[in-house]
């Protein structure tokens, strides 16, 4: 049960830190970056995770010391900080679920536009001050599967639904209105878009692969707004180049930041965009109140929302 003041919040910091005024008088905060975490980690009665992109948590949870009680990282993928001692714990790991659902779904709904109408080789041929007229797809009425039936699925389909897409959504077990694992390769096989929105477990890692592209229709284009290491990019962008499938668009990559030497930048057919699907106007202020909101449960000794399964690594479904 909380304590009340006494109690310490470390955050593993990230530029611009968060906003924690409401806690003020309410919490000991100290912070810490990947060198120092390991050292405070001990005596820390909550960790938040700030920092998603950091891999800390994983090195520095197996050490010696308390651990915290509660964790919550400031994302909806929690494979950056899963670990097994951390998933055998008692600890409570929580994620920002909910933040990032219509942004990312806007996001898709764009891309999907962008490469019905050949956007970008608009912008092409206009910077080279080129008249040159063709036939762009028409959305309504095409097929799309959605992988991954989480909230940011469900709004990625419901989004595409408005633009008359027909919409297939696949998550780890079959229920009423999704489809399981076992029919995937069947939906792909008609889709005119494949949305991978999945969480990244063992069960997902590289499932994005040469067969995967193989099974789909060449007209087929692809997009992954899930975690990087969904999709094996070396198959993705031999896919590309032999025309297996006719476009692709990548926001989240298995290394991040992109190197500029990476050969993924000049595939034919990709759309390279640097982890901002769902980073709009104002995100990191949501991200921080959902942590106020989320320790003042815990503070009264209320049920957590948003507990993510830690063998699964991702909050259940519904």
């Amino acid at each position: 049960m909380p304590n009340g003041p006494e109690n310490t919040l470390l955050v593993l910091d990230a530029e611009p830190p968060p906003r924690l005024g409401r806690l003020t008088g309410r919490a000991r905060v100290v912070h810490a970056d990947d060198r120092t975490l390991a050292e405070l980690l001990p005596a820390a009665d909550v960790l938040l995770v700030w920092d998603f992109q950091s891999h800390a948590v994983r090195t520095a949870w197996p050490g010696e010391g308390p651990r915290p009680r509660w964790v919550h990282t400031a994302s909806a993928g929690v494979d950056h900080l899963m670990c097994p001692e951390l998933a055998a714990s008692d600890t409570v790991v929580t994620n920002a679920r909910g933040v990032f659902d219509a942004p990312i779904a806007e996001y898709v709904a764009a891309l999907v536009l962008a490469m019905a109408k050949d956007l970008p080789r608009t912008w092409d041929l206009q910077r080279e001050r080129v008249w040159r007229h063709r036939e762009g797809t028409r959305v309504a009425g095409t097929r799309a599967c959605v992988v991954g039936s989480g909230p940011i699925g469900r709004a990625i389909v419901k989004t595409l639904k408005a633009l008359g897409v027909t919409t297939a959504l696949v998550g780890r077990t079959p229920r009423t209105g999704v489809y399981g694992p076992e029919e995937l390769d069947r939906l792909l096989a008609g889709a005119d878009w494949v949305i991978s929105a999945a969480p990244l477990t063992e069960a997902t890692r590289g499932m994005f692969d040469a067969r995967r592209f193989g099974v789909m229709q060449p007209s087929a284009r692809f997009v992954n707004v899930g975690r990087g290491a969904l999709v094996d990019e070396r198959a993705l962008a031999d896919a590309l180049r032999k025309r297996w499938i006719a476009g692709a668009a990548l926001d989240v990559f298995e290394h991040e930041p992109l190197g500029p030497d990476s050969a993924l930048w000049e595939v034919p057919g990709l759309i390279v965009s640097p982890h901002m699907s769902g980073d709009t106007v104002g995100w990191r202020d949501d991200l921080g109140a959902q942590f106020v909101e989320l320790y003042e449960r815990w503070e009264a000794g209320r049920p957590l929302l948003n507990v993510v399964d830690k063998e699964r690594g991702y909050v259940p479904g519904h």
